[in-house]
This record gives structure tokens, C-alpha cells and sequence, in this order.
């Protein structure tokens, strides 16, 4: 406890030294700049503005609100990363998120790393930490890889050593944005997985795409089953028919009909079961807290 106490009022005695104008720190080779940069400073949250670099375009509120309350009772854990921009002023690089839950705590001051570095430099950190980092979903992913590519001059070869990832892995990430862009937020919402994503994304024509991606979602295809489709897609076969049901599992042809416009209107996979007297069951799937939420509302108006 003695240990973080001192850690704390290291930090505290820090953000006086960069309060002080004579003291004013913009280049590694300033004096004092080696007791700031790299070590835990208390910046207190009015001088720090977002990164307009950062690749993270999401911010689930519910999951922010969980880090809020975890930040309200035990403090922010894992400091935020700033740069120095001017006198007293900074520029989130890294920890947005726990930026805006010590927001929606109140908190005056957040522990930060500080870094001193020009823009392509700290859009390089921004996007290289929060690749792998964040909890990013593969098209922002996606994005970022594009964004080091385009805006860092960074070839694909060069990429895989900063981020440590196979450079087919960064190959089959970049291929998403080839997809269709409603395919593409239904990577984003969590409807398809990127197993799902890789597959479709063989087949160049985007309408094509759109259909077989709404034959996912209708008929709750797995990714062994979406390639198999897409490979009699190239092939130009006619679709495999499907199983004909047995008598104890058969759905009356009323309830796949009911299926099929739920599955649409919901945007979500729904499977129906039913007997001929019209009584039965409907499960609806979702793949987040947020998902649920748009289907409840969809379903309840609320």
C-alpha cells in the first residue's frame, strides 16, 4: 500500500512541474523531461482532448458504464496515454475509453503516460495500441491496418513487424473492406463472425454478397456451411436442397413463412417451432447486450 501511495505522489508532485511555465517541455532533450515522459503523471481531465486518430469509432455505453462503476470503485488501474501538445495541454494517444467512463464518474485528474511526438508518430501509436489493445471488431481492424498502410507509408511486410501479426493474417483483415458496407456493419453489429466475412468476400459481386448474406442470418449458416455455399456460388451449381425434415421435427409451412419475416424485421436469427394447431416456441439469437437491446426495442417500441 506504502508502495502505490509513493507512486501516487510522484505523480502529483510531476503535474506541479508541468503547471510551471518556466518548465515547459516539448522536446525529449528539455530539462526535466526525463522525470515526465515515461513515468505516471495526474493530468487533471480539462486539459486532455480525444485523439482525432483514433480508429475506434464504437463506444457501447452500457460497457462503459460497467468500466465507469469499476473506476468508481477501484480507480483507474491501467493509466491513458497523452502527448504533449502545448503549455498544459494534451492529446489522448491511447485509453479513450477509460477516458470517457472517468468522465462519467466525475473525476478531476486521470494517471497518464506522456509522450512527446509529432502527428504521423502518434497516429502510428494510436492505431498500433489500439489494434492490440482494444476489443476492436475486424472491420475497425480492418481500417486501422488500411489507415498505418495509407497515412504511415507502411507496406504490408513492414506492418506485420509492428503490429506482431503473420502478414496473411493483415492480408485477410484488408480483404473485409472489399466486402459490400452492409455486409460490412453486419460484421460490426456481431451478426456474422470474420470466418463468415473471408468467405463471402470470394465473391466479387456485391448484390451477390447482400443475398447470400441475408441467407446467413435467415437460415443460421455456419461458416463451414457459408464457404460451402460460396463454393457452389463459383461453381455455378444449384443450391443444395435441404434435409427433408422427419415427422417429429417438421415446421408447418405457416411457421417457416412467420420465420422467415421475423428473421427479416428483426435482423437476427429466429427459429420458429410449431405444431399444425398453431401452438409453439420462438428463439430469438443475439450476440450482445446491445443487439438485445435493438430487438427489444424493435419488439416492444420502447
Amino acid at each position: 500500500m506504502a508502495k502505490a501511495t509513493k507512486k501516487q505522489a510522484l505523480g502529483r508532485g510531476l503535474s506541479a512541474l508541468l503547471k510551471d511555465p518556466e518548465n515547459d517541455i516539448n522536446a525529449v532533450g528539455d530539462k526535466n523531461a526525463d522525470k515526465v515522459v515515461g513515468n505516471i503523471v495526474e493530468l487533471e481531465m480539462d486539459t486532455i482532448e480525444v485523439n482525432p486518430f483514433q480508429p475506434r469509432t464504437n463506444f457501447n455505453d452500457e460497457t462503459l458504464q460497467e468500466l465507469a462503476s469499476s473506476i468508481r470503485e477501484l480507480g483507474v488501474i491501467q493509466p491513458i496515454t497523452v502527448r504533449k501538445m502545448e503549455f498544459n495541454k494534451y492529446q489522448l494517444v491511447s485509453g479513450e475509453r477509460r477516458f470517457r467512463a472517468s468522465k462519467i464518474v466525475g473525476l478531476k485528474t486521470i494517471p497518464a503516460y506522456i509522450r512527446i511526438a509529432n502527428d504521423q508518430e502518434s497516429l502510428e501509436m494510436a492505431l498500433v495500441e489500439n489494434i492490440q489493445r482494444q476489443d476492436l471488431d475486424p472491420i475497425e481492424i480492418a481500417l486501422s491496418y488500411q489507415r498505418l498502410i495509407d497515412e504511415i507509408q507502411l507496406t504490408q511486410e513492414k506492418l506485420s513487424d509492428r503490429v506482431g501479426k503473420k502478414r496473411s493474417t493483415i492480408a485477410n483483415y484488408l480483404r473485409l473492406l472489399k466486402l459490400d458496407p452492409i455486409v460490412q456493419t453486419g460484421m460490426r453489429d456481431g451478426f456474422l463472425s470474420m470466418g463468415h466475412g473471408r468467405a463471402l468476400v470470394n465473391i466479387s459481386k456485391k448484390k451477390d454478397q447482400i443475398s447470400l448474406y441475408e441467407k446467413i442470418l435467415a437460415n443460421r449458416l455456419s461458416v463451414r456451411e457459408t464457404e460451402a455455399a460460396v463454393k457452389e456460388y463459383q461453381e455455378g451449381k444449384p443450391e443444395t436442397p435441404a434435409k427433408t425434415p422427419t415427422k417429429e421435427n417438421a415446421v408447418p409451412e405457416f411457421a417457416q413463412q412467420e420465420e422467415k419475416k421475423l428473421t427479416k424485421y428483426l435482423e437476427a436469427a429466429v427459429e420458429l417451432k410449431a405444431s399444425e394447431r398453431g401452438k409453439g416456441k420462438i428463439t430469438i439469437s443475439f450476440h450482445s447486450r446491445e443487439e438485445l437491446k435493438r430487438i427489444r426495442k424493435l419488439i416492444t417500441g420502447e
